[in-house]
């Protein structure tokens, strides 16, 4: 069984935000699986295969800064190790558009990983990091809780297929396949 996490704000005023790009890689996953999610675990669930693997589609609704309660309850529940688990999140550290699998590692500030660290694990969990840049002409609290740009927007679509496809090959071929696959191009974003 796999747990595939994406971070997020709940409600509408976020749905469009940067920091939101993890709900926007479940909600593709859904799609392609034909599911719908349940309350279940403070979160948004839905149990799917993906590429002929059992997993749990999860978006935690107690916002980005408490999401490791919903991850802890629903990843204690159904005795996922945290090596079975993958997050999907936003990265600034990363041009926008770029997509890097991660085996593990420390949560860089990102309060959604620092929430899973405290409830859940301590970093011995893969991720699919989504590039949005770093700011320039605002402060990086701001840039991750504003809607992405026009030019952004016409990228997005790709991104959310690339991401996406990412998690169903970490899932179904392993980590460093996907690392082998996803880690080596830069995506073309149609960003100026």
């Amino acid at each position: 069984m796999k747990l595939i996490v994406g971070l997020g704000n709940p409600g509408e005023e976020y749905e469009s935000h940067r920091h939101n790009v993890g709900f926007l890689v479940i909600d593709e996953l859904l799609r392609r699986c034909g599911a719908t999610t349940t309350r279940k675990f403070q979160g948004e669930m839905a149990r799917v295969r993906l590429n002929n693997v059992d997993a749990i589609l999860l978006k935690p609704m107690t916002y980005m800064n408490n999401s490791g309660i919903s991850v802890g309850l629903c990843g204690s529940f159904y005795k996922v190790d945290p090596e079975d688990m993958v997050v999907v999140h936003d990265e600034m550290d990363l041009d926008y558009g770029m997509i890097r699998v991660k085996k593990s590692g420390g949560h860089a500030g990102h309060n959604g990983l620092r929430s899973i660290f405290q409830h859940y694990s301590k970093g011995d969990f893969p991720r699919v990091r989504v590039g949005i840049g770093r700011p320039q002409a605002c402060a990086p609290t701001k840039h991750v809780l504003s809607p992405f740009n026009t030019d952004e927007r016409i990228g997005l679509d790709t991104i959310l297929d690339t991401a996406s496809n990412a998690v169903e090959t970490a899932c179904s071929a392993g980590v460093d396949e996907a690392m082998n696959q996803f880690n080596q191009r830069q995506l073309n974003a149609n960003v100026s």
